[in-house]
């Protein structure tokens, strides 16, 4: 079993969701990515989703994009996300980590080299944001060789059959875009996600992560009443902007907002449970 797997099926056992926050590497700066993950992971994230910086990341809103650019301006590479992963993986040998990104990187480096490196260094998945199935056979088998789980998105305009095709691919768990548009943009409709989860469920047996627009542990703990994971990326990410100059304000503000996340999602879990046990 994948580190995705096996963290999936451990939190399944323990009847909790999956917290999932996401942060740009080299954002503020290269030198504190690293750190920001282990806070990440000890005020209670279960997997990490660590965007790869990118020069025209499409499907980003505008906090996200100046995460990149800000990276970018840093000078961080793909193969320094690599790194700060191995260095990450010093201490922290079990949390998932997942990068996110776009294709133009991995493939400068070539597929191959990139899920050897990537694995070497400790990463679990990919989610490549500008690839469709049609076209991800290559990249999908060079990640499979190496053992590291491929992510997918799932949109609220995706038809069944296009499901059932992406759900074939995947692996590690899906990652549903509860949005039309780019992250950070507008307001969740959470029955219509609930439904739309609903839906993807006769097409896989894998988890779903629910991400785009999560930005409060109000709508973090309702969506994780439906969702196998909770993926939380710009409104960390502004936290991180609002006080780039300041990493021990920075750090400060991410402990109390994930640790807000983490608990409300588990005060939802224990009370859905109740409620479950008081109809039997």
């Amino acid at each position: 079993m994948s580190r995705i797997e096996t963290r999936f099926a451990d939190l399944k056992q323990r009847g909790r969701k999956a917290l999932i926050p996401f942060i740009t590497a080299g954002d503020p700066a290269k030198d504190i990515t690293v750190t920001l993950m282990h806070i990440l992971v000890q005020s209670g994230a279960d997997l990490l989703e660590l965007g790869v910086p990118f020069s025209d990341p499409m499907a980003d809103g505008p906090v996200i994009q100046h995460a990149s650019e800000r990276a970018l301006v840093n000078g961080t590479s793909l193969k320094d996300v690599l790194a700060m992963v191995a260095e990450f993986r010093k201490k922290d040998n079990d949390t998932p980590v997942i990068l996110m990104g776009y294709l133009n990187p991995i493939e400068a480096l070539g597929y191959a080299e990139f899920a050897d490196l990537a694995s070497q260094a400790g990463v679990d998945g990919a989610l490549t944001v500008d690839l469709p199935p049609e076209e991800g056979q290559e990249l999908v088998a060079a990640l499979q060789q190496q053992g590291l789980d491929t992510i997918y998105l799932l949109a609220p305009t995706s038809t069944a059959e296009r499901i059932q095709r992406i759900a074939d691919m995947a692996s590690g768990f899906l990652y549903y875009v509860s949005l039309k548009g780019v992250t950070g943009a507008g307001n969740l409709d959470l029955s219509e996600v609930r439904q739309r989860l609903d839906s993807i469920r006769r097409h896989t047996g894998l988890p779903l992560g629910v991400g785009f627009g999560i930005n409060s542990p109000e709508i973090a703990a309702e969506v994780s009443t439906f969702a196998d994971a909770v993926v939380v990326g710009s409104a960390i990410v502004k936290r991180i902007a609002e006080y780039e100059s300041s990493p021990d304000v920075i750090m400060k503000e991410l402990q109390t907002f994930v640790g807000a996340l983490r608990q409300a999602m588990d005060t939802a879990a224990v009370n859905d449970k109740q409620t479950c046990g008081g109809q039997g």
